[in-house]
């Protein structure tokens, strides 16, 4: 006995109710805009063919002020699992053609129930957010909803990785859920992310503002540090959660998605030499140096347009996924300063909770010196780069290029703070602080009484560092594990890699550390 046809018409009439979302008309005013629709989103995402939609015939609460008329297909939010690189990924897609995207109560379950089914699948969760914030005509519903979605965004930290993405407007309390995931993507164009608007911002402080000031994808990449990565368009966004998803486990219990090299030697490439530059203070880029060290120059970087006197991100090493961590003395000659040791100390214990070994690029004459520093608070902020190392148990392979002095020395990942291994170049200068300035403080009657100053300061800074800098001095104490070659690097840190896939290290049992915040 077949299924009525009755039957089969009235589902197909309700699916196709359904993809109409807030209307024909809507999605093609979108589209004459070049805005995708958040099924397209959700399709752009998905291998063809393995989206599994929930709760695609969910609908809001009726009885609400002003809303007993109002139909409201999916109550404005798409939600399911699909398939990236034949891998699972949950996803929220926002439909902005439904009630603007409002979040009311169906809409925030439907989002709930999809994070709680990632969270038993063990899978990533990526969010598309284009809403204009809680649903009015629901009230204190509305803002439960937003507590719950909050509350499993928490619960799911560390457990899966969360991926959010912003191709529309993400205002007031909605923005915070995406500050709580792992990674913010955001589109240049029709996306805006802020608590209080121009608006309110004049009105209650009189000064006035631009959009682009406080809420455009430029002003969060480079000022606020609120975002990890700019899009050109949507398409632009969801290929980068692609790129991101290549490198990242599915859950915390699992490795990386490895690709090991079959045959592993200790090559050379004496590119790496020539990539040092003949004066010792001349700044060197440190993403040409990352471009020889990893395979094929394919490095995934994470905030580039924020604090660039540190760089981070992901890449393949001999097949072995890392995170880099690395000093750039192209920008404030490398040092540690506030933003760029929020930006290290994040990215840090991303990995060490998901599993990725970490490479750290080392060449820092110290902290950021200033008052705007002092009072900003670069004790605490920097103490969060010696906590987020310390407490990493993943393989940590350090290399130190250059100068590496001070606090700044154990703040890189030096041994005392935990690295498996530490390897020097020959040029690399390890202190409490240069050469230069130790002399002038402990030779300072003898530079003062000799007949040529400059002369005499140059001599003993060169002895100085022969004596108590230099990378064999530090290796026959026992503080660096050898001194390289840079040619030597490659092929050492893809060995070191390898052999220290297998750690494995127990803390004392406890909650957790209170990172200094």
């Amino acid at each position: 006995m077949a299924i009525a046809p009755a039957l089969l018409k009235q589902l197909e009439e309700k699916r196709q109710t359904a993809y109409a979302a807030g209307g024909l008309d809507k999605l093609a005013e979108r589209k004459k805009k070049g805005i995708m629709s958040a099924r397209e989103r959700l399709a752009a995402l998905f291998q063809p063919g393995t989206f599994m939609e929930f709760g695609l015939h969910a609908q809001h609460d009726a009885h609400h002020f002003n809303m007993a008329d109002k139909t409201m297909p999916g109550d404005g939010v798409i939600t399911g699992v699909g398939y990236v690189d034949g891998r699972p990924i949950a996803a929220y897609s926002q439909d902005f053609t439904v009630g603007g995207g409002a979040v009311g109560r169906i809409h925030a379950k439907k989002i709930c129930d999809l994070m709680e089914y990632a969270q038993h699948a063990g899978i990533p969760i990526v969010g598309i957010n284009d809403s204009g914030g809680a649903r009015i005509q629901e009230g204190d519903v509305a803002l439960s909803g937003y507590g719950q979605v909050f509350f499993r965004n928490v619960l799911l930290s560390g457990v899966v990785p969360q991926i959010s993405v912003i191709a529309g407007p993400c205002a007031g309390g909605a923005a915070y859920s995406p500050a709580l995931t792992d990674f913010i993507i955001m589109t240049k164009k029709n996306a805006q992310m802020f608590i209080c608007g121009p608006d309110v911002i004049k009105a209650a402080t009189g000064a006035t503002v631009t959009m682009d000031e406080i809420g455009s994808a430029t002003a969060h990449a480079t000022v606020s540090g609120n975002i990890h990565f700019v899009a050109d368009d949507e398409a632009g966004a969801l290929d980068i959660v692609k790129k991101l998803h290549s490198f990242l486990p599915s859950n915390n219990v699992m490795d990386p998605p490895h690709r090991p090299a079959p045959a592993l030697t200790l090559e050379s490439d004496p590119g790496m030499n020539d990539l040092i530059p003949d004066d010792f203070k001349a700044p060197m880029d440190v993403h040409k140096v990352i471009g020889r060290l990893v395979d094929h120059a394919d490095f995934l970087e994470v905030q580039r347009d924020f604090a660039k006197n540190l760089v981070v991100g992901f890449a393949r090493i001999h097949g072995l996924v890392v995170g880099i961590v690395a000093n750039q003395p192209m920008v404030k000659a490398g040092t540690l300063d506030i933003d760029s040791s929020d930006k290290g100390a994040r990215f840090i214990r991303f990995c060490n909770v998901f599993n990725l070994p970490i490479v750290t690029l080392v060449d820092i004459p110290g902290f950021m010196p200033g008052l705007a520093q002092e009072r900003g608070g670069i004790i605490r902020h920097g103490a969060k780069m010696l906590f987020a190392y310390a407490s990493a148990t993943v393989p940590k392979i350090t290399i130190i290029m250059r100068k590496s002095y001070g606090g700044a020395y154990l703040a890189m990942c030096s041994m005392d703070m935990g690295a498996d291994l530490v390897y020097a170049w020959p040029c690399a200068e390890i202190a409490v602080m240069g050469a230069e300035g130790a002399v002038r403080i402990l030779y300072k009657r003898e530079i003062a009484a000799a007949a040529d100053p400059a002369a005499k300061a140059a001599e003993l800074a060169a002895e100085y560092r022969e004596k108590f800098a230099s990378p064999y001095e530090a290796a026959s104490k026992g503080v660096i594990t050898d001194v390289i070659e840079p040619a030597q690097t490659r092929g050492i840190v893809g060995m070191a890699l390898r052999n220290t896939l297998s750690k494995r290290e127990t803390r004392p049992p406890k909650k957790h550390g209170n990172i200094p915040l």
